[in-house]
């Protein structure tokens, strides 16, 4: 195990137990890699014990985004200078972004809607309300309990027996807001719309969504620091190394690569496939169900459409078919608003990774379309997209999910 200095075990000190982490004159750097040489230099510093933080994988196949506060500056430029790679300060202060992800609305009475991000009791007082409104279609499912307590929520809209099952599950990542915001979003106009096409989803599929499956984490999204990501589950003697990377904790090539064993890192596997009380539950509730035809994840950020294998570039059987409705569903991504996404297995697309539930499901569970929405944007906000952009995100995720269903159709996967 990695040596943490007291600068670090401060930093987590304050993460676990201290007031709301705030990110002044923290620098978010863009970088791109061009060689093994560099890649590897910032894939060791990932690994350390470094307070800076990777907001995405170091990979030589876009660039990604690391945010550094201000007593590291010296330290990353001796990086740079050493590694000869090509950065770019996308922000010079990263709680201005914080300050502005949210509408300063001081009229706010706690009213659920899509012009803001809401938390974890809202989002659920919100189901509890569909669910009384539209109790004849919509049914609930508390399927486990979280590590601190937390209920472990699902919902599933059926409208008739029979239907093929879609499944949409959220949030795996903690400070991925904007996919809670869009799965509600598309579960409203599923109960809602008038639209033909919605309205054709919502009678001919059964539609089952898990909004926020880290729901630690969310919560402490909002309560804490902004930019966790894991589970809060103690995974070290150093217990301010807390939480594992739920989407790297799944039974299907568990940390054979793309996922760390040092506990501190955010893209630590967990000590054993389903160590997460979150992971174990969400999967024994998966395993319920024997007519899932789709499975679909919802991430933030980079705008990507992925589907497996991600822990091998092998390609699947049916690998074909899975990239040809993927570029259905890239091209009605882009006809709303021009939002381009990138198509593609986890592996060649952005990098190696196992574990994740996408690989699990399409590997035990016998559903043949399984992927991966990776939302708005490329990286000028990631996590902290402005909420005035979730319903223009949520209406481009939709036209997608429309020619996604449309095409594994024609292909009579549905």
């Amino acid at each position: 195990m990695k040596y943490i200095n007291l600068v670090h075990f401060a930093c987590f000190f304050l993460i676990c137990y201290g007031e709301k982490d705030r990110f002044d004159n923290y620098r978010v750097y863009n970088i791109e890699v061009n060689d093994d040489a560099g890649l590897g230099e910032f894939q060791k510093l990932e690994e350390s014990s470094s307070r800076i933080v990777f907001l995405n994988e170091p990979n030589i196949h876009q660039p990604f985004q690391i945010l550094v506060p201000p007593d590291q500056l010296a330290n990353i430029t001796e990086l740079f200078k050493r590694s000869a790679v090509k950065t770019e300060v996308q922000h010079e202060n990263f709680q201005k972004l914080i300050d502005e992800e949210q509408p300063h609305d001081t009229a706010y009475g706690g009213h659920f809607g899509w012009d803001r991000y809401h938390d974890l009791d809202v989002i659920y007082a919100w189901l509890d309300e569909m669910l009384q409104k539209y109790s004849s279609v919509l049914k609930n499912h508390n399927y486990g309990k979280s590590v601190e307590g937390r209920a472990l929520r699902a919902v599933k809209l059926s409208k008739k027996e029979g239907n093929p099952t879609i499944f949409i599950e959220s949030t795996i990542h903690a400070r991925e807001w904007v996919t809670v915001a869009t799965a509600t979003y598309f579960l409203n106009e599923l109960l809602t719309s008038d639209d033909g096409e919605i309205r054709k989803l919502a009678n001919n599929y059964d539609w089952v969504f898990v909004p926020v499956v880290n729901v630690d984490g969310f919560a402490y999204s909002h309560s804490n620091n902004r930019m966790w990501r894991k589970t809060r589950k103690p995974h070290s003697i150093i217990k301010f190394c807390v939480g594992s990377d739920p989407n790297r904790n799944f039974d299907f090539h568990h940390g054979d690569v793309g996922a760390s064993t040092n506990p501190c890192a955010e893209t630590y596997a967990g000590p054993s496939p389903f160590s997460e009380p979150e992971t174990l539950a969400l999967s024994e509730f998966i395993e319920t169900f024997d007519n899932i035809k789709l499975y679909i994840s919802f991430h933030s950020y980079s705008q990507l459409l992925l589907f497996p294998y991600g822990h091998s570039k092998e390609h699947t059987p049916n690998h074909k078919d899975l990239n040809q409705i993927g570029q259905k569903t890239k091209q009605a991504i882009a006809k709303r608003y021009g939002t381009q996404y990138k198509v593609g297995n986890i592996a060649e697309a952005i990098y190696l990774a196992s574990g994740s539930t996408i690989d699990w499901v399409y590997a035990t569970r016998n559903v043949s379309l399984t992927y991966t929405f990776e939302f708005r944007d490329k990286g000028r906000y990631g996590f902290l997209l402005p909420a005035d952009q979730i319903i223009p995100n949520s209406l481009e995720v939709i036209d997608g999910l429309k020619a996604m269903v449309e095409e594994a159709e024609a292909l009579q996967y549905l």
